[in-house]
């Protein structure tokens, strides 16, 4: 049969594959310009008897993961219906599913595994939260996204603490995957997808399945009644604390196993941390990083350390027209890259005027940050163990006040987008960099980051009304129509098809959020944000593009301080969400104004003599408000 040229409102363009229960297409809104995969269910290919409970539980999927919003679990965003067929409608994932990495013989390294089951669970840990269990957890509904990010699919057998779809007695899952419970037809809950990703781990970390057999019936015996070899006895590399993690999850009895995914997650996590210092602890780079926090910790403790070279105050010094005062403090920079040649540089590059501590581990360096205070935040962005900017994300969350800088040396758009839009990132840092540009850098990251140690932060709520409001600069009107929809009289929305027509908006109007096209025309709307960004710090904007030049990106977040970047086709419900944050912001910094100082910029004269920014220029100084 040929794919249909239409589904409701979406087209058609390619048969991505088939699912659990049917044809999953490539399909596209026009009306938001987006992608997307449609999972079909042709009605004509399920008996009568079984055409309700089918359907049902086909429809009870896109109800299930439709409550759900998570980076981990793929979207559903609409669901259709009619008396031929019907369909989910979903984001769509670039990619391959876990389980054909194993099928094409990808072997993961220890840290690999760690992240990837930690996000396996970090997604189900809020599923469950939410009432959903998966029930079918297994390597084939799990999608690995091209930058490495995890996606669980396929709620097909999902149960929903509220739905009748699924009783005792059915049996629902893969075989191999499956819990005691499920296999004994038993109520099935949380636990048993707790069992499953169990069996992953297992999986990943030894190259085989607990349980293989030839017959279903000795399978199954084996998983109600047995317990596999210990994982260390199949991979050296493994500590044998691993097998007590794996021995819990994997337990027959569903109250023996963690109670939470959470649990699940830190004790894996610790396991695999364990078994890569046991084959690393001959290793130089492993033994320093270790004495390094340990000396940090003793040092901020205020015990002496032997050895330790305390640095005297900040020097003085011409790197740049911000000094700190030698009165203060000294302070304390974190610095992670897992080449110990780069932490060495850099430790003796500012360990005379701050407090320098370092290590080549992320989950250490969060650790790290949960018990002291960091003035200043450095991360590589390409680390084994914890991406860049999955580290300052989350050190954003410990540490809000932490000033973050991404060293970068490579163009990987995706990852340097996700660093502005989820880690807030001060300034990017490329490799190899240059000594004073660098110094600059730091010296006006830990000012700012010393005058905020102390600030309060501001809880804002948005006010039913807001007179500051949103200008979208959009050349052919389809940001400002999506804005338009999404904003619903919340506050004033300004359009402008040109920077020309921008400036007069701003100068009337008291302007919260940007929100700009920088692809059409690219040159002149991106010097407007860097002139508006250097005049008024506390104007947030947002950045829409077709752009694949990371450089330029760079430039945006280094000399204007976007507040988020957004790719086209833009993502409907992630603007919605970046424009409230901004919004938010934007509230927060009258309340505690030291906080705009997080998105201030230099005045940077290079950038203020061309006959293009004096002409903005002299406009931006007519601006009314104080």
């Amino acid at each position: 049969m040929s794919d249909p040229a239409k589904i409701g409102k979406y087209l058609i363009q390619g048969h991505l594959g088939t699912g659990g229960m049917g044809i999953v297409y490539k399909g596209w809104d026009p009306a938001i310009a987006r992608a997307v995969a449609i999972k079909g269910l042709q009605k004509e290919t399920i008996s009568d008897d079984d055409a309700d409970f089918v359907i049902g539980r086909f429809r009870q999927e896109a109800q299930a993961v439709g409550r759900l919003v998570h980076p981990r679990i793929v979207q559903i965003y609409d669901y259709l219906e009619d008396d031929k067929a019907a369909y989910i409608i979903m984001e769509l994932v670039h990619g391959q599913t876990l389980a054909q990495h194993i099928a094409q013989g990808r072997q993961f390294e220890l840290q690999e595994i760690s992240q990837i089951i930690s996000q396996i669970l970090d997604g189900m840990g809020y599923a469950h939260q939410h009432g959903v269990v998966h029930r079918d957890m297994k390597p084939a509904n799990i999608l690995v996204n091209l930058d490495g990010r995890i996606k669980i699919s396929d709620f097909g057998v999902a149960r929903v603490d509220s739905s009748t779809m699924t009783q005792v007695g059915d049996v629902l899952g893969t075989p191999s995957y499956m819990s005691p419970e499920q296999i004994k037809s038993e109520e099935v809950g949380a636990p048993a997808d707790i069992y499953s990703i169990g069996v992953i781990a297992y999986e990943l970390l030894t190259g085989k399945r607990p349980f293989i057999e030839l017959s279903l019936s000795a399978l199954m015996r084996k998983v109600v009644h047995e317990m596999p070899a210990p994982a260390s006895s199949l991979n050296p590399k493994l500590s044998p604390y691993i097998n007590e993690v794996l021995s819990k999850a994997l337990a027959k009895n569903p109250a023996d196993r963690y109670a939470l995914a959470s649990e699940f997650s830190e004790a894996f996590k610790d396991a695999i941390r364990i078994s890569i210092e046991m084959n690393t602890g001959g290793l130089a780079s492993t033994a320093l990083d270790v004495s390094r926090l340990f000396d940090s910790a003793k040092l901020l403790s205020g015990i002496s350390v032997s050895g330790q070279q305390v640095a005297n105050a900040a020097d003085e010094t011409n790197d740049s027209p911000l000094s700190l005062d030698e009165s203060i403090k000294k302070a304390r920079i974190l610095i992670v890259d897992d080449e110990e040649r780069i932490l060495n540089a850099l430790k003796s590059l500012f360990r005379h005027r701050y407090h320098v501590f370092t290590t080549t581990d992320g989950n250490k360096a969060l650790d790290f940050l949960t018990r002291y205070q960091m003035h200043v935040v450095i991360s590589d962005q390409r680390m084994p163990i914890m991406p860049g900017v999955e580290l300052l994300r989350r050190s954003r969350e410990i540490s809000p006040h932490s000033v973050r800088i991404l060293l970068t040396g490579y163009s990987d758009l995706a990852a340097i987008v996700g660093s502005i839009n989820e880690g807030e990132v001060y300034r990017f840092i490329s490799k190899p960099w240059d000594d004073h540009a660098l110094n600059t850098i730091v010296t006006e990251a830990v000012t700012i980051a010393l005058e905020l140690a102390d600030t309060k932060d501001a809880v804002a709520t948005l006010p039913a009304k807001m007179s500051a409001g949103v200008l979208v600069v959009d050349e052919d009107e389809e940001v400002f129509r999506i804005v338009r929809e999404l904003l619903g009289g919340m506050c004033p929305l300004w359009y402008a098809a040109d920077m020309d027509a921008a400036l007069e908006v701003l100068q009337e109007q008291e302007i919260a959020v940007v929100v700009a096209d920088v692809d059409n025309p690219q040159s002149q709307l991106t010097v407007l944000l860097k002139l508006l960004k250097q005049e008024y710090p506390q104007i947030l904007s947002i950045v829409t593009t077709k752009m694949k030049d990371a450089e330029m990106v760079i430039e945006l977040i280094n000399q204007a301080q976007v507040f988020r970047v957004l790719n086209k086709p833009l993502p409907v419900k992630l603007l919605k969400y970046q424009m409230n944050e901004a919004l938010q912001r934007y509230v927060s910094y009258a309340q505690a104004p030291k906080m705009v100082k997080m998105h201030t910029v230099d005045k940077a004269q290079e950038s203020r003599t061309s006959s293009l920014a004096m002409r903005i220029l002299a406009k931006l100084k007519l601006f009314s408000r104080g």
